[in-house]
């Protein structure tokens, strides 16, 4: 009898040790499948953002390996855009084919992407041409800086590239003005909406 008591205790023994670690099994694969769920989350969301970043280095890297002429598919949609001009100076940077020329007396600097395709034009401004609102924060805010270059960036509006880059930083592809402001050593270019609206574009 004494025995049988001994063996239904270890029974019990076992069986509530069993049922412990299945409890422990359960809470760990639970865990994991949360730990999977949440690492495959991420995996989709870096694959969603991968293709675009990868397809600007790929254009990037395509454009350099075509060498470092302007494209004739580049000229002669330049053509097509802006007639047969005769001081045209081109210019192939890593990003753009750069055609800086003469027009109606304005000088004008227009960006073709990789695809001959006309991604907007530049052309100097005078700081009066700003609109009032940003003149009015720029002379109060950064009084103590002398006003130097003024552009303005004036989109195609036919066509929406991946990206544009002035001063070698990207910016959405939309009208802006640019204005370098300049303080002893120090020089920042300033980003202007059309609407007046101003901000730090980048420090040289």
């Amino acid at each position: 009898m004494k025995q049988l008591v001994i063996l239904s205790m270890s029974l019990f023994f076992a069986l509530t040790v069993s049922q412990a670690n299945a409890q422990e099994n359960i809470k760990k694969d639970i865990k994991q499948a949360k730990k999977e769920i949440k690492d495959t989350r991420k995996d989709k969301k870096e694959v969603i953002k991968e293709p675009r970043a990868s397809l600007k280095e790929q254009r990037r890297e395509l454009r350099s390996l075509r060498g470092k002429l302007v494209s004739e598919q580049t000229k002669s949609q330049f053509n097509v855009d802006f007639g047969n001009l005769s001081d045209v100076k081109w210019e192939r940077t890593k990003d753009f084919d750069k055609a800086t020329f003469t027009k109606d007396g304005q000088i004008m600097t227009a960006y073709y992407d990789i695809d001959a395709q006309l991604v907007g034009t530049t052309s100097p401004k005078m700081f009066a041409d700003l609109p009032a609102k940003s003149q009015k924060k720029i002379n109060t805010k950064y009084k103590d800086y002398t006003i130097g270059q003024v552009i303005y960036f004036d989109e195609n509006e036919n066509y929406d590239p991946d990206y544009m880059v002035l001063y070698n930083t990207p910016f959405e592809h939309l009208d802006h003005y640019f204005v370098e402001l300049s303080k002893d050593s120090k020089r920042i270019i300033l980003i202007v909406t059309k609407e007046g609206d101003v901000s730090i574009f980048r420090e040289l």
